[in-house]
């Protein structure tokens, strides 16, 4: 069996890719962890992150309302539901450009027109470099995270920057 290095994922021995993640495996070479930030971030699942609880809203709700909660809470998105599932993330990107300076006529639009579809989730146990994979691949700042299925929270590149800067503050005090 060959452990996936981002997502640590048991794969069978010769496969190309991993098949929870899909990352490439044939050829990949991964250096050993140098320092015990490495060493943390390669072996430290995303809960060590301590995922926020995300803030949700349903399809319908109009832009300006989304807005408004978004500065209220002190949070860069929010997970769009119908019907109880989640359809969709709404961050300050799709703020900025899908309203950009036409937010106050768009404002009573539905905020499912300037949402990002089908978001990607990762699992609660996914290790943090995993995450920080698919945040650089996949172009985002933030990632709603799965517990059993349900979304359980959300996590940003703050919060892994967080984390790192935590543990350079340790390293230095030892």
């Amino acid at each position: 069996m060959i452990e996936c290095p981002f997502c640590g994922h048991e794969n069978i021995e010769g496969v190309d890719s991993c098949a929870e993640c899909g990352v490439s495996l044939s050829g990949l070479s991964i250096p050993a962890p140098k320092t015990d930030i490495e060493r943390s971030v390669l072996r430290d699942p995303i809960a060590a992150l301590g995922p926020r609880e995300p803030l949700q809203v349903e399809a319908d709700a109009p832009v300006s309302m989304v807005l408004k909660l978004l500065v209220a809470h002190r949070v860069g998105c929010a997970i769009v539901m119908n019907k109880g599932q989640a359809v969709g993330i709404f961050t300050e990107r799709d703020a900025m450009i899908r309203l950009g300076p036409r937010a106050k006529e768009l404002s009573a639009e539905p905020i499912s027109r300037f949402m990002t579809p089908n978001p990607e989730m990762l699992d609660v146990d996914n290790k943090i470099a995993f995450a920080l994979q698919r945040m650089d691949a996949g172009g985002f700042r933030h990632i709603p995270i799965l517990d059993g299925g349900v979304i359980i929270g959300i996590v940003s590149v703050r919060d892994v920057l967080r984390y790192v800067s935590d543990k350079l503050v340790a390293a230095e005090a030892t």
